[in-house]
C-alpha cells in the first residue's frame, strides 16, 4: 500500500465543539486535516471522529499516527 502524503511536521492543535468530523487520512486535502474528498481514487480512506462536547485536541498532520486521528507523536522520528 502507498504511503500518505504527508500535511506537516507536526500536529494541529485545535478547540473543536461537540460533533462528528473526518480527519484526511491520505494527506491530499486542501481542508487539511478534515476530509475535503481528494482521496477518491487512492486506497485512503478518512477516519470519523466523534468530539462529545468541546475540547482541545491535536490532530495529526504527518499521517502516520498509529492512533489517528490523533498525534501520536510518530512525527518526532521522521526525517
Amino acid at each position: 500500500m502507498a504511503d500518505p502524503k504527508s500535511a506537516g511536521a507536526h500536529p494541529v492543535k485545535l478547540l473543536l465543539d461537540a460533533g462528528e468530523r473526518w480527519w484526511c487520512a491520505c494527506g491530499e486535502s486542501q481542508s487539511q486535516p478534515f476530509c475535503d474528498g481528494s482521496h477518491r481514487g487512492t486506497p485512503f480512506q478518512p477516519v470519523k471522529f466523534v468530539v462529545d462536547a468541546q475540547k482541545e485536541v491535536y490532530l495529526c498532520m504527518c499521517k502516520q499516527t498509529h492512533k489517528p486521528p490523533y498525534c501520536d507523536g510518530r512525527h518526532k522520528e521522521l526525517g
